[in-house]
């Protein structure tokens, strides 16, 4: 016990880089304050595409008449294909993911800033194995923004199985933005990038 003592005071920076790295491994919420100081920076933001006067591809057009439907707390099921004319934001989480948790914080900043903003809808997408898990992170994290599971199956062009997504649909219903990966949505620039989309004509 001794030696061990000894070889600690020598190596204190090493057992304190140990001690950092065990515990990152072990707890979600320490990964997920990590990955937030990482998304500070804003190097792995996504851009939302500026719309074109082209006619889309047959990839793109796909993207647009796919549907995807999302049932709330109420059991009232939301549709995709009946929200034209608004934008949609949707993320795909769970309670489970250190990235999603990373980027949460942001994503409830960017709700409680447009929430009153009849022309966006949140699509907040839970895919916990066991819903009430979802609920539980959110409610122990006083987040208050949509709790949605899917009815029914995902389309491919939504999600693919990574964890976060978060796909941006504009008023015409094409995919604007589809991003796998965390991301900070609470940066002025992409306020302003959202901005473009409300104002955007159909």
């Amino acid at each position: 016990m001794k030696v061990f003592k000894i070889w600690i005071q020598k190596n204190w920076s090493t057992t304190i880089l140990v001690i950092i790295f065990i515990i990152l491994f072990v707890s979600p919420d320490a990964k997920a304050w990590l990955m937030r100081q990482v998304l500070s920076t804003g190097f792995l933001n996504s851009k939302i595409e500026e719309k074109t006067s082209r006619q889309p591809s047959s990839e793109n057009q796909s993207a647009v008449v796919q549907n995807l439907s999302v049932i709330d707390d109420n059991r009232e099921i939301i549709n995709t294909s009946q929200l034209r004319g608004k934008v949609v934001f949707i993320n795909f989480w769970a309670s489970w993911c250190p990235p999603c948790r990373a980027e949460f914080p942001s994503i409830q900043a960017f709700y409680d800033k447009y929430k009153g903003n009849k022309n966006l809808v949140f699509l907040t997408v839970n895919l916990d194995d066991e819903t009430v898990l979802g609920k539980m992170y959110l409610k122990k994290e006083q987040f208050s923004i949509p709790f949605l599971i899917p009815n029914g199956a995902v389309p491919n062009e939504y999600f693919s199985g990574s964890l976060p997504t978060t796909v941006i649909l504009d008023k015409s219903g094409k995919i604007r933005m589809h991003h796998t990966g965390m991301a900070d949505y609470s940066k002025n620039s992409f306020y302003q990038e959202i901005n473009q989309l409300l104002n955007e004509q159909q």
